[in-house]
This record gives C-alpha cells, structure tokens and sequence, in this order.
C-alpha cells in the first residue's frame, strides 16, 4: 500500500517496534522490509496518530525528512 496523494516516491510498509518519548519530541523506531527506520516527530504527534508499538505505518522518505503516516 501507498499514499498516492503525497509526492513521494520512497514509502515503506512497516511497524512500530519502539517509541522513546520525551517531553517534547519522541524517537520512532519502525521496522520495514529495507532495514530499520527512526524518525523523530512531536510527541503531541505521536499521541494524536495514536502510535503504538506493533501499529502499521508507512515510512515515507523524501530528501531530508522521514514522515509516518498511520494506515
């Protein structure tokens, strides 16, 4: 599955292994075909995606950013 309404051509299905939340920003830890990803969001965001270790999420790359997006 992809997102096809976002430009972006490096999207990887895969789930959440580990959140390390901080006050302000959290560490996400998503396991996918390629390896293992880390991307740093707001832990406002985390609690508003309702991220939780095992969740789907795909991994969407574009230059020098690395976003979820929950299925």
């Amino acid at each position: 599955m992809t997102i096809s309404a976002i430009n972006v051509r490096n999207q990887f299905k895969g789930i959440i292994k580990e959140i390390i939340e901080g006050p302000v920003v959290s560490e996400v830890d998503v396991e996918a075909a390629p390896g293992l990803f880390t991307s740093v969001i707001t832990t406002r965001s985390v609690k508003d995606l309702n991220l939780q270790v095992g969740s789907e999420v795909i991994v969407l790359i574009k230059s020098t950013e690395v976003s979820l997006a929950k299925l």
